[in-house]
């Protein structure tokens, strides 16, 4: 049986359209427009929110500063791969101490794209995207 070339066009088509159509998944904002190399910050302050969902975490701290606090938001990696690393949702408690590093916003407002975070008992663990565009942590 010979398939007409309507047909064949029709399939290859679809094909192609399955092939490509994982692409826009890929699409992703570029570290370096975001955030600023030059601007390594470590922020210690109380945990105020952890939001835990796709398709990036978000840890929230107030940190204090001149008789006010700045209410810092700090992206971490994808809930996926923290789950992989042994990441729960629950290890991180509204209102304990905690330490961020990461590099900050270039626009200056207090945002950062998180690295490292350290838990009130001292526990340290690597948050951040791997192949991000993010250089490795500094070491101080």
């Amino acid at each position: 049986m010979r398939i007409p070339v309507r047909l064949k066009r029709v399939i290859a088509i679809a094909v192609l359209g399955l092939l490509l159509s994982p692409l826009p998944t890929l699409a992703h904002h570029s570290f370096s427009a975001m955030y600023d190399v030059k601007k390594y910050v470590v922020l210690n302050g109380t945990l105020a929110e952890v939001m835990f969902r796709n398709p990036h975490i978000w840890v929230f701290i107030d940190v204090p500063g001149d008789g006010s606090s700045v209410t810092w938001g700090c992206e971490g990696a994808n809930p996926n791969s923290l789950f992989r690393r042994g990441w729960r949702p629950e290890l991180l408690k509204v209102g304990e101490s905690v330490t961020m590093e990461g590099y900050a916003a270039r626009n200056g407002k207090p945002l950062c794209n998180l690295r490292n975070l350290v838990t009130a008992d001292g526990k340290k663990m690597f948050v951040g995207a791997v192949n991000d565009g993010a250089p490795a942590v500094p070491t101080p």
